[in-house]
């Protein structure tokens, strides 16, 4: 038993937010809903939450339709990416509102708020009110508040994105161990693919309000159904190389022949697109398979202990992300490394046509 979507399309003032929706949400599952801003995920989150009809289509919950039952009708908890909190109340109350609405005993509300704060570092904050917080301090305080309770739904709408990186981080974590302790079905937005990875569970990847491909997250990582996916599944989007392979050579705009080895011996004679990701290209030497890409350093860009280096390799934009951080001057040559035994292929069309043996290539998320 679970919950179903079955057809939902919504439509706002002409604008097409979801179309033709349908999803199987099982009892007790966790489901990252992974997409760019404006992908239809917050859309898609008030549908299920009650605080939104559909246009048109369905939704089922253990075989009964719930599509107009309200929100306030519904076993739902829901976090928005933008913290929400009753200003007059302490933080202590703020967590327990819930469950004094729903009349729980006052030793069960303590013991219940109690072990939320401790699993997200508010116990010394319990008495202080929202507005002597930070705006860390308090998503946190909203996130625990729809984990106190004990619901059928559990939603969270990008909930750790205005958090800091260490934060995030840990609470990553912490909330894995709290989603695979509880029954609820939990519903996960996020932009990023790193985050997405580390939650793990099952995975629908969503692009202007379409449900791209679905199915466990790591399979979705490594088989991505189309170019859009991978691009969707990648940070920084895939890099991509038209060529044509013509008997056991793949030749790419540049000229420069690629070699069919490994999956790519699999090709027939066409015109094909290949995709690489970021971590596969390199701007050292890294093995004898290795192919060599002459490019022009575009921008060199920081972020953290990562450097992405944007080259031009004859006229095709490519990013290179490098552990540690690293100088490349605009403008000077750069020759950037790649396996080809690291591409995926896709056809002319976008449709995925082969994938890297991961387990060959030991590679890493």
């Amino acid at each position: 038993m679970g919950l179903s979507l079955q057809n939902i399309h919504k439509t706002l003032d002409g604008e097409v937010h979801l179309s033709n929706i349908n999803l199987d949400i099982e009892s007790g599952s966790k489901t990252v809903v992974l997409g760019r801003t404006l992908a239809g995920k917050t859309s898609l989150l008030r549908i299920l939450a009650g605080l939104d009809r559909p246009t048109s289509g369905a939704l089922i919950l253990d075989g009964k339709e719930i599509t107009g039952v309200p929100v306030r009708k519904r076993n739902i908890a829901m976090v928005y990416q933008q913290f929400i909190n009753y200003p007059s109340f302490t933080i202590f109350n703020n967590i327990a509102s819930p469950l004094k609405v729903a009349r729980m005993p006052r030793d069960k509300i303590k013991k219940r708020v109690g072990e939320v704060a401790k699993v997200l570092h508010l116990t010394e904050l319990l008495d202080k009110l929202p507005a002597q917080l930070s705006g860390g301090q308090q998503q946190r305080t909203a996130i625990a508040r729809a984990l106190v309770k004990d619901t059928n739904l559990l939603l969270l709408d990008e909930p750790l994105v205005n958090l800091d990186y260490k934060l995030r981080e840990e609470l990553q974590t912490e909330l894995q161990e709290i989603f695979n302790h509880r029954d609820a079905m939990v519903v996960y937005t996020t932009t990023e693919p790193g985050e997405a990875l580390k939650f793990g569970g099952r995975i629908v990847v969503m692009d202007q309000g379409q449900i791209l491909q679905t199915g466990d997250t790591t399979q979705v990582y490594r088989n991505p159904s189309t170019m859009k996916v991978a691009e969707v599944f990648s940070d920084p989007p895939i890099n991509t190389l038209g060529c044509r392979v013509d008997g056991k050579a793949a030749v790419l705009k540049s000229g420069l022949v690629v070699p069919l080895k490994g999956h790519l011996t699999a090709l027939t004679p066409g015109d094909y697109i290949l995709g690489v990701r970021s971590n596969n290209l390199f701007l050292e030497f890294q093995s004898s398979g290795d192919i060599q890409l002459k490019s022009t350093v575009m921008l060199a860009e920081i972020n953290g202990s990562e450097t992405f280096v944007h080259v031009d390799f004859s006229g095709d934009r490519l990013v290179v992300q490098e552990v540690g951080i690293r100088s490349a001057r605009i403008g000077s040559e750069a020759m950037v490394y790649v396996n080809p035994e690291s591409f995926f292929v896709f056809s002319s069309s976008g449709d995925l046509v082969l994938a890297p043996d991961t387990k060959g290539m030991g590679q890493s998320f």
